[in-house]
């Protein structure tokens, strides 16, 4: 004789794993590092100061 399954165990683990497999997939898609994002806050901030050094006085 086997033994019985718990179903709700099943369920809760399966809504786990799917919760996991969407957070991992929104981290490829949204997540980026905190050096990433001040790197490239960086490069913007550069970019506006060279195009404001290239500005014409009127």
């Amino acid at each position: 004789m086997t033994t019985p399954v718990n179903l709700n165990r099943y369920r809760k683990e399966k809504a786990r794993a799917e919760k996991r497999a969407r957070a991992d997939s929104n981290a490829v898609k949204f997540g980026r590092s905190k050096a990433e994002k001040s790197s490239e806050l960086a490069r913007k901030e550069k970019a506006a100061r060279d195009l404001d050094g290239h500005r014409r006085d009127e």
